[in-house]
């Protein structure tokens, strides 16, 4: 089953959660080979997912967004085989708040969501408290 955009309850569970405490957005994306948009235009899904981060940056930069962590995945030691991710990266925003504003905002819904939908094949987006880090596990 593809993962695409956050179910009602999903979402539900996100807006209970405080909102003004900074958090980081683990991003976990599989692209599609060819992008899929309705107007069936000729792009593949790393282009049309690049298009999506053109058009949401703007967005993204004014609710204070920041990418704080962006890796290239290289191979599953844990997990299925075929659970390789194309893109990974964790953004940080000042609270749950901004991200709640960038997700509504009219310009991102109509300008960047349906690169983003035409991109991505299956995702996963889990939302962290941000805790300080250290040397130790846990």
């Amino acid at each position: 089953m593809a993962h695409i955009d956050p179910t009602r309850e999903s979402f539900g569970i996100f807006k209970s959660l405080p909102r003004d405490q900074p958090i980081d957005m683990l991003n976990l994306i599989r692209l599609r080979d060819r992008a899929d948009y309705p107007d069936g235009r000729e792009v593949s899904g790393a282009e049309a997912y690049a298009e999506y981060g053109k058009r949401s940056g703007p967005v993204f930069q004014r609710v204070g967004g920041e990418i704080i962590w962006r890796g290239a995945p290289e191979a599953m030691l844990i997990g299925p085989p075929d659970g390789l991710w194309d893109i990974a990266f964790i953004a940080r925003y000042p609270g749950a708040g901004a991200f709640l504003e960038m997700v509504t905002d009219p310009v991102y819904q109509t300008d960047a969501v349906p690169h983003r939908q035409a991109a991505v094949r299956d995702s996963r987006l889990i939302r962290h408290a941000v805790k300080k880090g250290g040397r130790q596990f846990g």
